[in-house]
């Protein structure tokens, strides 16, 4: 199935400028990995394959989003504050002391954050709890789970893949981020043997896609064909750090930093064309 990419493309457009106005304003955050998801957030909170519900963000019918990678949660915060879970004023506030949009998403403090996340490498074992629990419960709903490529470095991450084929957890689905930078720089510095990722999680029994990460088309038909598996299934997606702004774009200096005025008024013009 198709979706309409001209509509997708100007909705993560707009989505990304508010972004950027969020983290110019707070003067802090991690722009590289905000720009590298949101076109894979696009797709599933206005494609239609994510289940979700703004008006009762706890709907017993939802399916459940984990950002395991929480530093790129202003992308998080933009899709959700335009989908109407929460006030987009909410955004301006991004990373002060008692704010909703805090520098990492804190379960409880918005409606749509499904869980608190900082330390990297937990999200997918919450992923797996929450999946198991829904097949427990014969719920028949989906439980999609973002990491970032860096985390895939941690060992906690690989335990959580070695457990989700024993369980069948056919209702799970991954996503990388593979934009290719962490914050020490490029990972395949940090961590050589890193790839091919693919072959490793297809080792431990999980159905693996690799995908063009800003390809409208290429998500959607991916997360589609991911709902169908039955097995744990991950699509890798492969993204632009800093995507949609030029000098951040594979650049290891823009994992975190604060956005200059001459900077913001480059990032509004070239996502303005």
């Amino acid at each position: 199935m198709k979706v309409n990419k001209t509509k997708l493309q100007e909705k993560s457009r707009k989505l990304r400028v508010a972004a950027i106005e969020m983290l110019y304003k707070a003067q802090s955050g991690h722009p590289g990995s905000t720009l590298s998801t949101m076109d894979i957030l696009t797709v599933l909170f206005y494609g239609g394959v994510l289940k979700h519900h703004p008006k009762d963000p706890e709907s017993s019918k939802r399916d459940y989003f984990i950002l395991s990678n929480g530093h790129a949660c202003p992308a998080l915060y933009a899709v959700l504050a335009d989908r109407g879970y929460f006030p987009k004023s909410e955004l301006d506030k991004l990373r002060r002391l008692g704010s909703g949009t805090q520098g990492h998403p804190h379960r409880g403090s918005l409606p749509g954050v499904e869980i608190s996340a900082g330390s990297l490498g937990q999200g997918l074992s919450v992923g797996i709890g929450l999946a198991h629990s829904l097949k427990l419960k014969k719920n028949p709903n989906y439980v999609f789970v973002m990491m970032s490529d860096g985390e895939q470095e941690e060992g906690s991450t690989w335990e959580a893949v070695m457990y989700a084929p024993k369980r069948k957890l056919d209702n799970l689905i991954a996503i990388v981020d593979k934009n290719n930078y962490q914050i020490d720089g490029a990972t395949k510095e940090v961590m050589p043997n890193l790839d091919p990722l693919g072959d490793k999680y297809a080792a431990f029994g999980w159905h693996v896609q690799e995908i063009d990460g800003h390809n409208f088309n290429d998500i959607n038909r991916a997360l589609l064909k991911a709902k169908k598996i039955k097995k744990p299934a991950v699509i890798i997606a492969n993204t632009v750090r800093g995507q949609g702004v030029s000098y951040m774009e594979n650049s290891e200096h823009w994992h975190a930093g604060a956005i200059s005025d001459e900077e913001y008024e480059q990032a509004i013009k070239e996502l303005s064309l």
